[in-house]
């Protein structure tokens, strides 16, 4: 969602500055900001740090911003914002998780009423939302949207499924819900013989390269697929032996018009300024 509102303001002409924590990255980073400094290069600035307002005024001081878009950034109220879009996964059945650390879920499903707009991932028809009863204002629904697969090291233009060979992959990533990525090569269309998920954010290690390599040459894989965010947790000159794809995907809104406006609303009544 970053992505995609960084791309919506840029090419309305604005300033646009990232503002994230960095959670577990190398160097003060994360895997995420690595991905995004990939896709938007030196268009967009970049602010990490656990204080996410010191981290927005160091950019400030270097340049000027017209628009702060705070990553993962729901829970960071020491930051008042001017809108708040929360993004829920619609493949999982919120009201049967529990809190932190027994659940994934960090606040009570009535949080969701402290966001003014909801994006429900990964559900294509308008059926009831869980957190839709806890909330005032809109919902809109998104799916991810394939570019094409990139060979890992590579740029350019990423390639259709046709031109990866015919497979079989062995697909593997550490995101917080593979289940989803696993889904999403079958609404592909991407032949995948076996699959292996670390836990979200893993850094990989030559002992994981050696043991993913052995674990795709016992079912007979011909390369691998992972995600551009896995990509960025690579080990420093790590490769794999068997091609090595990432899937580079978009965010498509079911309504994007009407979001669109809904935000641009939003934004012209702002109540927002640094806490």
């Amino acid at each position: 969602m970053v992505l995609w509102l960084a791309e919506r303001f840029l090419a309305e002409g604005k300033r646009v500055a990232i503002l994230s924590r960095g959670y577990r990255g190398a160097d003060g980073t994360s895997d995420e900001i690595a991905m995004l400094k990939q896709r938007l290069g030196n268009r967009v600035a970049f602010g990490v740090g656990a204080d996410r307002y010191a981290a927005g005024r160091r950019v400030e001081a270097a340049q000027a911003v017209d628009v702060f878009l705070l990553d993962d950034g729901f829970q960071h109220l020491a930051l008042a914002r001017d809108v708040d879009v929360l993004m829920l996964d619609g493949s999982r059945k919120l009201k049967n998780e529990a809190l932190l650390p027994a659940g994934m879920l960090r606040e009570p499903i009535s949080s969701c009423a402290r966001a003014d707009v909801l994006v429900v991932t990964r559900k294509t028809e308008r059926a009831a939302v869980e957190a839709a009863d806890a909330h005032q204002h809109a919902v809109f629904y998104a799916q991810t949207r394939l570019l094409g697969f990139r060979l890992i090291g590579e740029r350019g233009v990423p390639r259709y499924v046709s031109e990866m060979g015919g497979g079989p992959f062995f697909a593997f990533c550490g995101i917080g819900n593979p289940e989803a990525f696993w889904a999403d090569l079958q609404r592909w269309h991407v032949p995948v013989a076996a699959t292996m998920s670390f836990r979200d954010h893993h850094r990989y290690t030559a002992s994981d390269l050696r043991r993913l390599q052995e674990a795709a040459e016992s079912v007979g894989a011909r390369g691998f697929v992972t995600t551009e965010k896995d990509e960025q947790n690579f080990p420093d000159g790590g490769v794999l032996k068997l091609p090595t794809y990432a899937a580079v995907i978009d965010f498509m809104l079911s309504s994007e018009s009407e979001f669109t406006a809904t935000l641009d609303r939003l934004l012209g009544s702002a109540r927002g300024a640094a806490a």
